[in-house]
């Protein structure tokens, strides 16, 4: 059984400024080793129910913040920028199921770290076939073009909620409670990393029992509406 660990970085614990997500700041180097012990807490978590193939897509920025000596040696790392599937590189119709790791909510959020959609700078809004959508709602469609559901997320209590209400019952493991755009209540990776192998553990369980949810398929033709912060963006 194959799983793709998809992983974004503002819905780490811990995070709660741009800095730290920064590869020119000094807090990215401890936030980018969290990233990694999350991504292999849920590797840990899948491969206990037995799922036995674990592709890993890193999200952020430009995809080289997962630390490869540090990736469970399980998985294989799919790093580097302008990949043609981006944040879900990997997936394919052999995939059984997506794991969200680190995850954010949409831009615009109340009680959200570091919300925002793709840019912070250029994007207020993202719609699909009149859907308001984040990162969770697009890399999902991605997943669902190939008959992938997405199993699980975690993040702040905003992200998980955003990503149950559109894609159904998901397994969540809220790894921190946002609230503002730059606070948030944070556990230590102690609590979390098995908080978060607990929820991919449920999620390829529920899979293979058939109470998981359904793939997001977005019907064609595909209608986007993108709204833009400034009018420079869309030129």
């Amino acid at each position: 059984m194959k799983i793709l660990i998809a992983a974004d970085m503002e819905g780490v614990s811990g995070v709660t400024r741009w800095e730290e997500t920064d590869p020119a700041h000094n807090e990215y180097a401890r936030f980018r080793r969290i990233m990694t012990d999350e991504v292999n807490a849920a590797i840990a978590g899948a491969a206990d129910a037995r799922a036995d193939e674990f592709v890993v897509a890193d999200g952020h920025g430009d995809g080289t913040n997962i630390l490869v000596e540090e990736l469970d040696s399980r998985a294989r790392l799919n790093s580097g920028g302008a990949s043609p599937l981006s944040m879900v590189q990997g997936v394919d119709p052999k995939t059984a199921g997506v794991l969200f790791i680190g995850y954010h909510a949409r831009g615009g959020s109340l009680n959200a770290v570091l919300a925002h959609t793709w840019s912070s700078g250029r994007i207020a809004n993202v719609w699909l076939n009149g859907v308001l959508v984040g990162e969770s709602g697009l890399n999902a469609a991605a997943a669902g073009h190939f008959g992938v559901p997405v199993l699980m997320i975690s993040g702040d209590q905003t992200a998980c909620a955003q990503a149950v209400e559109l894609l159904g019952p998901l397994e969540t493991a809220v790894v921190k409670q946002a609230s503002g755009y730059f606070s948030t209540e944070c556990l230590s990776p102690k609590v979390t990393l098995p908080m978060i192998s607990k929820a991919a553990k449920r999620a390829v369980l529920r899979l293979k029992d058939g109470t998981a949810p359904q793939p997001f398929i977005v019907q064609t033709p595909v209608n986007v509406t993108v709204e833009f912060r400034q009018p420079e963006a869309a030129d």
